[in-house]
């Protein structure tokens, strides 16, 4: 089994393989893959005699795609097929022997988004070859890291409180945070190498004061006002900042600021590693350590916990509007 990083360094290198099974939840790397054989093994010409873009729901039964794998190019020394939605196709029994002697002159990509059934043996010996490829979907602690890669690869650098900004507004969505990081920079003004707040405010509408990364601030810093005018912000914005989908974001602060709090060891690196955080991200448990005690993390957890069974009309028969419901919280965390 190979991962997605190595698949693409090989790829870069013009290293092919005949199969590329890419399996998984995650359908961003599945995509990435694909695309990436798709637009550049063949030139243009070669594409239009060599290249097929097949779909399971199309084909039914992977015995007719391996029929298409067995055909010979017809311009020059590779055909290129690629399956989607192969999880919609039938009788995987017939694939495995295919793959334990492909067409040396196919490149075979099968993208079936979704887990294959890892009792039947054609998958189950087939996920420990270099021809498959897992995709996971990232959990919310990589995604930061991968957001400041994502940029770094267009030679440019990020605000450490823009990728959390970002992260914490887009979700774990990453097909939406690479296009709208596309939309940002292709809107860079010539020669800008840094990407600050402003900016993502400008391209994205992410608004630079009123946001998750800056609630979490001023709940920090204590700051009762700022933190009462960002959830008033919040509530007349309901459909950009829906209850449910910010209060986890508080939720996983307090719960790292929590375990943070008991660390016998709180270095930066150390720490880092124990709640699966950027170092750069330690100075606001750091911050926070100084102005809550242990007990005060665990009411701003209970609370927040309280907060989203309302907000979602769990054993509170009477529904609560957002605003208050931000209100309250707020109060209790910082009282």
């Amino acid at each position: 089994m190979l991962t997605y990083e190595q698949i693409m360094l090989r790829l870069q290198k013009k290293q092919y393989s005949p199969v590329y099974f890419l399996a998984g939840e995650e359908p961003y790397f599945i995509d990435k893959v694909a695309s990436k054989i798709e637009q550049e093994v063949l030139d243009e010409t070669a594409r239009s005699f060599d290249q097929q873009v097949l779909y399971g729901r199309d084909i039914d039964e992977i015995a007719r795609v391996i029929s298409y794998a067995r055909q010979y190019p017809m311009m020059g020394d590779k055909t290129v097929i690629i399956v989607r939605e192969a999880q919609a196709l039938k009788k995987w029994e017939n694939f495995e022997l295919y793959w334990q002697n492909p067409m040396p002159s196919t490149i075979l990509v099968i993208c079936y988004k979704n887990k294959p059934d890892a009792r039947l043996k054609a998958f189950k010996d087939l996920a420990k070859t270099d021809y498959y490829m897992e995709s996971v979907k990232l959990r919310d602690y990589q995604i930061n890291k991968w957001i400041v890669d994502l940029i770094r690869e267009k030679n440019l650098q990020v605000e450490p409180s823009v990728v959390q900004i970002l992260a914490d507004s887009l979700g774990t969505d990453m097909s939406r945070i690479e296009k709208e990081l596309e939309k940002l920079m292709s809107g860079l003004p010539e020669g800008t190498h840094l990407i600050d707040a402003a900016m993502v405010e400008r391209n994205i509408g992410i608004s630079k004061d009123f946001n998750g990364f800056e609630l979490q601030r001023a709940l920090i810093e204590r700051d009762v006002v700022k933190a009462n005018r960002i959830v008033n912000y919040f509530a007349d914005n309901p459909k950009d900042h829906i209850i449910i989908k910010e209060l986890p974001l508080l939720f996983r602060f307090f719960s790292n600021l929590l375990i943070y709090l008991y660390l016998p060891d709180k270095s930066d690196r150390n720490a880092a590693s124990a709640l699966g955080v950027a170092p750069y991200a330690i100075r606001d448990y750091q911050a926070a350590s100084r102005k809550y005690t242990k007990m005060q993390v665990f009411r701003a957890i209970g609370h927040i916990r309280e907060a989203d069974a309302r907000s979602k009309g769990i054993d509170y028969p009477n529904a609560s509007n957002e605003a208050d419901i931000w209100k309250e919280l707020i109060y209790k965390i910082l009282h």
